[in-house]
C-alpha cells in the first residue's frame, strides 16, 4: 500500500513541477545578498539556515515563489523574495544548483534505518523512496536533495511539517510522514542525512 501511494504521489508531483531554466552566471551576479546566510559557495554559514548548494533548480524556484506569495511563511525570506522576478529566481536556482554541497561528519545507525526502511509500525515510508537512496532527491518530482543538509535545519523542517507551521509540501506528503515521527526519530534521520555519502 505504501509503495502504491508513494508511486501515485511521485507521479502527481512530476506533473506539478516544470524544470527551471536559469542562467548560473547571471545567478551568481544576483546572489550576493544571499551569501550572508547561505554562503558564497551555497553551504550555509550556520546550521539553522539551509545549504542551497547542489539543490534542484525547480525545488529552489518553488520555494522562492512560495516565500514571495506567503505560501511558505518567513518574514526574512519574504522580504528577500518580494523583489525577485521569475527570471531572477531561475537564475539564482541555477547558480546554487551548480555548486557542490559539503557533507558533514555525522552518522546515526537508527537514522539510516529509518531513512532506508521507514518505520513500518508507525506507517512512515522510507525517506529514500522520495529523496533518493543517496539523498539526491528527485528533480522531476520536485523532491529536494537532502544529502549533506544540516541536521539542525532538517530536524526543524520536520517539526514544522508535523506542527503545521510549514504546509507547502505536495499533497501533504511531508506533513503525513512527520505526523507519525517522534522527536527522537526526526533527530536520528536528520543526523544521518547531514553526513550521508561520506
Amino acid at each position: 500500500m505504501n509503495k502504491l501511494l508513494i508511486s501515485l504521489l511521485v507521479s502527481l508531483g512530476i506533473a506539478g513541477f516544470a524544470h527551471a531554466e536559469g542562467d548560473a552566471e547571471a545567478g551568481q551576479a544576483k546572489a550576493a545578498v544571499c551569501f550572508g546566510c547561505h554562503g558564497a559557495d551555497g553551504n550555509a554559514t550556520t546550521p539553522t539556515f539551509p545549504k542551497l548548494a547542489a539543490q534542484h533548480e525547480n525545488y529552489l524556484v518553488k520555494q522562492l515563489k512560495e516565500f514571495k506569495s506567503g505560501d511558505r511563511p518567513s518574514a526574512t525570506m519574504a522580504g528577500f523574495a518580494a523583489g525577485l522576478s521569475e527570471d531572477d529566481m531561475a537564475d539564482l536556482a541555477a547558480f546554487f544548483g551548480s555548486l557542490e554541497v559539503k557533507l558533514g561528519d555525522t552518522s546515526d545507525a537508527r537514522g539510516q534505518e529509518i531513512y532506508e526502511a521507514g518505520l513500518a509500525d508507525k506507517g512512515v515510508a522510507a525517506c529514500g523512496a522520495c529523496h533518493g537512496t543517496q539523498g539526491e532527491g528527485n528533480a522531476l518530482a520536485g523532491f529536494p536533495t537532502l544529502k549533506g543538509q544540516y541536521a539542525t535545519y532538517v530536524e526543524a523542517q520536520l517539526k514544522a511539517f508535523r506542527d503545521g507551521a510549514r504546509a507547502n509540501d505536495p499533497n501533504g506528503m511531508m506533513r503525513g510522514v512527520a505526523a507519525n515521527m517522534s522527536d527522537a526519530d526526526m533527530k536520528a534521520v536528520a543526523t544521518y542525512v547531514e553526513g550521508m555519502g561520506k
